[in-house]
């Protein structure tokens, strides 16, 4: 029996396997609106039978956007075009039920950057550009405009962003939350030497390093509803050998999150550091999963060159991951799960639609695909 396809369940929300559909930027939206490139892309992602749906990467305020292309939930007709998303992605195949997760985060000093496709460098203030906020005045990459500090009163009013942004959530109709800190954003920022030195409370030892970001998600956990999830990404080292934000230390901040209510940690790595060297190769995140499943009792999500469907039954029989989170893979074959299910003997919900769509030589791939036809 494939343990990739077991379900899983987070608080009251039962994922019906353990894939699931990672968060890609998409940088499409319009002043943090959702356009349709996002029902097209979004409503394909919905059909893949994953476990669950992750939404990109969404900003709490207008600073904290990447891009001029991110979305944002920090205002009215952004709340009201992700309920109207939310509910098509639901109401296109009530069938299969895929529990919904937004990812909120802020960008920090990585933020005012052009789109990826338009260099991906900093955006000067002269062409449209704004001044980031950051733990520390340090740059991302050397020549860019310094990011300013922010203030202990600016770090409140940003906190009471992220909780305002729950809340909005929630209106909209989503099934669970992940909190950003992975990837060289805002609060991987305050994790990381690399980006924070600060004098204060909130810089220099790891608990003053961690106190933000933990103070963030217990705000938002509080006005969470209780029986939903909220999980948090992580980066787990810094691939930096100068820098102390490494297996051990994100370990650490791990267990304070379990304490702290956390449903699950999706384990990632890098993105802070501009000497960072990366050892890349299939699967080559997961053994960062593995060593934080070692020290919590909550779901561990691994990532990072998961293509095959034998790869990721593996990560899950044996162990070193409760779930598995794929990004590029899903973009190159929206079915990868139903591929993933012929292979390894499973059975999927699937749009009635598509029932004849199961090649012969795969079997029964749909769990109850109707039979006969006209």
């Amino acid at each position: 029996m494939s343990q990739l396809f077991q379900p899983l369940k987070l608080r009251e929300l039962t994922l019906k396997n353990r894939v699931i559909v990672s968060p890609m930027c998409q940088y499409s939206a319009v002043e943090g609106v959702v356009q349709d490139w996002h029902t097209v892309h979004l409503g394909q992602m919905a059909q893949s039978s994953a476990g669950m749906l992750i939404l990109e990467a969404t900003a709490v305020e207008d600073a904290g956007r990447i891009t001029h292309g991110c979305l944002g939930l920090y205002n009215d007709a952004q709340e009201a075009r992700l309920s109207e998303l939310v509910a098509l992605l639901r109401d296109i195949n009530p069938r299969i039920s895929l529990p919904i997760c937004i990812q909120l985060g802020h960008a920090g000093r990585k933020a005012s950057s052009h789109k990826p496709w338009e260099t991906g460098m900093q955006i000067p203030l002269n062409e449209g550009g704004w001044v980031a906020k950051a733990p520390s005045a340090i740059e991302h990459h050397e020549g860019e405009l310094s990011p300013e500090a922010l203030t202990v009163d600016e770090m409140a009013a940003l906190k009471e962003s992220f909780v305002s942004s729950v809340e909005r959530s929630q209106r909209a109709g989503i099934d669970a939350i992940e909190l950003h800190c992975a990837h060289g954003y805002l609060m991987h920022q305050f994790l990381s030497p690399v980006a924070n030195q600060r004098s204060d409370e909130y810089g220099g030892s790891l608990e003053n390093r961690m106190r933000y970001p933990l103070e963030v998600f217990r705000a938002m956990r509080a006005v969470w509803p209780a029986d939903k999830p909220m999980g948090v990404r992580i980066s787990a080292s810094d691939w930096d050998a100068s820098s102390s934000w490494d297996i051990q230390e994100s370990s650490r901040f791990s267990q304070l999150l379990e304490e702290a209510g956390c449903d699950w940690i999706d384990v990632s790595s890098a993105g802070v550091s501009r000497n960072q060297k990366i050892d890349i190769g299939p699967g080559y995140q997961v053994h960062f999963a593995h060593a934080v499943k070692s020290v919590v009792d909550i779901p561990v999500m691994a990532v990072g060159m998961i293509t095959e469907p034998e790869q990721a039954e593996g990560i899950v029989a044996e162990g070193k991951a409760d779930m598995v989170a794929i990004a590029r893979s899903f973009m190159y074959n929206p079915r990868w799960v139903w591929h993933a299910a012929a292979k390894l003997g499973a059975t999927v919900d699937a749009p009635v639609q598509y029932w004849r769509s199961s090649p012969a030589e795969a079997g029964r791939v749909f769990g109850d695909a109707p039979i006969g036809q006209r």
